[in-house]
């Protein structure tokens, strides 16, 4: 590299600023490469009150100059910044830029952030990127969810489960004589009891309560894609809980992750305890049921109502994990004095990748 280049990229790294020492870039293509990076990295500039140059682009047309300029894998390391370090949410906005951003899991965020503002054309592009993101996604996880699931639920296939012979009758109708309704001459049935001995031929079903404020959303868009993997494990039966202040049930939608992060809002306050208390009347049989939470513990009501919701999960024989981060990271901020407090209370609580998750499911499961 002669020192003319060498002179010229750190030029490009210190930006403009340099330009007394190191000369302005030359006209041609290095001065398109200069402008292309000061659009985006000059906003450092104006951040500590320094006034900038306009390169005179609009997003679209600096969109262009970055595809045209870079290789590949820059040009995904510059959107990436794009999105979550200076917010140009207009890249996400307006159809015709969305066209051109290559998908990615960054792009997926930044267009679930917005994605109650797109309408139409820019809708259309969304669907199309998210569709493509979580496809992806899920293939890389359900070859890992498969390997260690599939086989082993698989095999109690052969020992199917005949609802009517495993019911306990008597048990069930006098558990839920207090729900007769006279007027309409009919048992309201709310809760299933069964034979001991059905036990091990019933199917699993797994429960995820996700927790849809804005600090959760790639613990959403996991617990999203895993929900609708183990949706097509055998014996197995998945209900999918989004909530915040409100419980929104997903459980028809589940198998299609696109639909579910399409549909959930992002945002608002906590209700953690309404969400396990919703849970509670999805079990029928507890002892074949998981609840997994995947909250930060930031709990906006008194503590109590969770705890106890916990204590009677537990006590009925549901398993119940509390997962304070559930992404490809696995590094959670949470409450840790109100997830101790589930812990004492009967719970389990980590912080786990799909795959911990999956690992942890094969131990319940077996």
């Amino acid at each position: 590299m002669s020192s003319s280049e060498l002179i010229q990229r750190w030029r490009l790294v210190l930006g403009r600023l340099a330009e007394p020492e190191l000369g302005p870039p030359p006209d041609g293509r290095a001065q398109r490469v200069d402008e292309a990076l000061d659009y985006l990295y000059g906003r450092e500039y104006a951040a500590r009150g320094l006034r900038g140059r306009s390169a005179g682009l609009t997003v679209p047309e600096w969109i262009a100059e970055v595809r045209e300029l870079f290789p590949r894998q820059t040009i995904e390391v510059v959107e990436r910044h794009a999105l979550e370090r200076y917010g140009l949410t207009e890249l996400v906005t307006d159809p015709d830029t969305l066209a051109r951003l290559e998908p990615s899991y960054p792009l997926l965020r930044a267009l679930l952030s917005v994605k109650g503002s797109l309408q139409g054309r820019a809708l259309e592009q969304a669907r199309r990127v998210v569709r493509q993101v979580v496809d992806e996604l899920t293939r890389r996880l359900s070859r890992h969810v498969r390997q260690v699931l599939w086989g082993r639920l698989n095999r109690r296939r052969r020992t199917r489960w005949r609802g009517s012979r495993a019911l306990d009758w008597r048990t069930t109708v006098k558990d839920n004589l207090r729900h007769y309704d006279p007027e309409r001459r009919r048992l309201v049935v709310e809760r299933l009891h069964f034979l001991a001995r059905s036990r091990q031929s019933m199917p699993w079903h797994i429960i995820l309560a996700v927790d849809s404020s804005g600090s959760m959303l790639n613990s959403v868009i996991h617990s999203a894609v895993m929900a609708s993997i183990l949706a097509g494990l055998p014996t197995v039966r998945v209900s999918l809980v989004a909530f915040d202040t409100r419980v929104v049930d997903l459980s028809e939608q589940v198998r299609d992750a696109v639909e579910v992060l399409m549909t959930v809002q992002l945002g608002g306050g906590t209700d953690i305890a309404g969400a396990l208390g919703y849970c509670e009347r999805l079990v029928q049989y507890p002892g074949r049921t998981v609840v997994v939470l995947v909250t930060d513990f930031y709990e906006g009501g008194p503590a109590r109502g969770l705890l106890v919701a916990v204590r009677r999960l537990r006590e009925a024989g549901v398993r119940v994990l509390g997962l304070a981060a559930l992404d490809a990271e696995a590094q959670p901020c949470y409450d840790r004095a109100l997830a101790e407090e589930c812990v004492a209370a009967g719970a389990e609580v980590a912080a786990m990748t799909p795959e911990q998750l999956t690992e942890w499911l094969a131990g319940v499961l077996s």
